[in-house]
C-alpha cells in the first residue's frame, strides 16, 4: 500500500466513503504525496507521451492555427496567449517558435499559463525562459483581454464524479474499504440535478460521468472570448456525451487498477465534448473534429515531408512513426478530438468547420 493509499485510508475510515472526484484529486495533486507533485510524468522516461512530446510538428501547426485567427480577426494588441495544463511547457515552446515570423504576433503575445503544479511551473519557466510567462493557478485569474487558448491533454485529468442511473435517480460511484485494499462501492439512489437530462438516453445501470469543475473553468474562457475577442482549441480524448465508466490510471506506459496505486499512477477520464460546449454558451462551437484530420487540413503530411527531406536512418524511422501517431485511425488520429470555440462573428478557425446547431456536433 502506498503512502498516500494509508492517507486516504485512515480518512475514509473516520469520514466514511469519497467520491471519485476527492480520490482522484489526492491522488493527483496531494501536496506531499500527489502523483503531479512528485514528478516530471511527461516523456519516454514517464508515464505517458502527449502530441508535442511526439513531435514539434504538433506544437508547430496549433501556432499558426492561432496564429491565423489572431490575424482573422484584425491581429489585437496586446493580446493573451494562453494554455491550460502545459506540462513541461513543450507546446508553447514549439507555438512560439513557429509563429516568431508572423509579423506583430509575439509582439503582441502576453504568454499565461495555468497550472497547478509547483514542479511543473518550474519545468515550464526552464523550458520558455527567457521568456517572460505569467502563472496562474486556476482560470479565474486570466486578464481581460483578447484571448487566444489552447489545452491539450489538460481537461482529461480533471476530476469527475461517477453516477449509476437507478429508475428515476442516480446511485453515485465512491471509493470506500475493503478488507485490505480500497474499493468501489454505491450509494443510495438519490437525485441529480445536473443529469436530469441524461434520463431519457440511458438506461438502469448505466454509468455517466460529470467534471464538476468544467462549468466554472469554460465560463472563465467564454467571458473573456466573448467580451474581448479570441478562440480557444481544445484537444483530448473522448467524445460527445458521456456514457460508461472511462477512469483510468496508466503507470510506465501501461494501464494499471486505478485504485492499486494511489499517488503513483495517472489518472485520467475521457472528456465530455458537450459538456465543454454547453459550459461555453455564448460562444459558438465549431464541429468536433478527429485529431488527424484537423492535422491534415493545417498541413501536416507537406510539414512531415519537408522535415523528412533532411532526416536519414534511425531519425527519419522515428520521425515517419511519429506523423502515424498523431494522424493514422488506429493510433491518436481518431481517439484524439478538437474542438474549437469563438464568437459567433468571428471568421471560422483553421482545420475547423462551424456548426449553426450544437445537435451537429455529436
Amino acid at each position: 500500500m502506498t503512502r498516500l493509499a494509508r492517507i486516504l485510508w485512515r480518512r475514509i475510515e473516520a469520514s466514511g466513503p469519497i467520491s471519485v472526484a476527492d480520490f482522484m484529486s489526492e491522488c493527483l495533486l496531494h501536496p506531499d504525496y500527489g502523483y503531479y507533485t512528485t514528478r516530471d510524468p511527461f516523456g519516454a522516461s514517464g508515464d505517458f507521451i502527449t502530441a508535442p512530446e511526439i513531435s514539434q510538428m504538433f506544437g508547430e501547426l496549433l501556432g499558426l492555427a492561432l496564429a491565423q485567427a489572431w490575424l482573422d480577426q484584425g491581429a489585437p494588441a496586446p493580446f493573451a496567449l494562453v494554455e491550460l495544463g502545459p506540462g513541461r511547457g513543450t507546446l508553447m515552446e514549439d507555438i512560439l517558435r513557429a509563429t516568431k515570423n508572423v509579423p506583430g504576433f509575439l509582439a503582441a503575445a502576453e504568454v499565461h499559463l495555468v497550472e497547478a503544479s509547483a514542479a511543473q511551473k518550474a519545468a515550464q519557466a526552464k523550458t520558455l525562459a527567457p521568456r517572460a510567462i505569467i502563472h496562474h493557478d486556476t482560470a479565474d485569474t486570466l486578464p481581460e483581454a483578447p484571448l487566444f487558448c489552447v489545452a491539450n491533454e489538460f481537461f482529461d485529468a480533471l476530476p469527475i464524479r461517477q453516477f449509476q442511473k437507478d429508475g428515476t435517480g442516480w446511485r453515485e460511484r465512491q471509493v470506500g474499504l475493503g478488507e485490505d485494499k480500497l474499493v468501489f462501492g454505491l450509494t443510495t439512489r438519490l437525485p441529480v440535478r445536473d443529469l436530469t437530462f441524461r434520463l431519457d438516453d440511458t438506461r438502469d445501470g448505466d454509468l455517466v460521468e460529470l467534471c464538476p469543475s468544467v462549468p466554472a473553468i469554460m465560463a472563465q474562457i467564454a467571458s473573456r472570448i466573448e467580451r474581448h475577442g479570441g478562440a480557444a482549441l481544445i484537444i483530448d480524448y473522448g467524445d460527445w456525451r458521456s456514457v460508461g465508466d472511462t477512469l483510468q490510471a496508466i503507470a510506465a506506459h501501461d494501464h494499471v487498477d486505478p485504485l492499486l496505486c494511489p499517488g503513483e499512477a495517472d489518472l485520467t477520464a475521457h472528456v465530455d465534448f458537450e459538456a465543454l460546449v454547453r459550459s461555453a454558451t455564448p460562444l459558438s462551437p465549431h464541429l468536433l473534429t478527429p485529431q488527424g484530420i484537423f492535422l491534415e487540413r493545417l498541413g501536416i503530411t507537406q510539414r512531415a515531408e519537408a522535415l523528412a527531406s533532411k532526416l536519414t536512418g534511425d531519425a527519419l524511422d522515428a520521425h515517419v512513426k511519429a506523423h502515424r501517431r498523431l494522424t493514422h485511425p488506429d493510433e491518436m488520429g481518431t481517439l484524439f478530438k478538437v474542438l474549437g470555440l469563438t464568437r459567433a462573428d468571428a471568421p471560422d478557425l483553421p482545420g475547423l468547420i462551424r456548426t449553426p446547431n450544437q445537435a451537429d456536433l455529436a
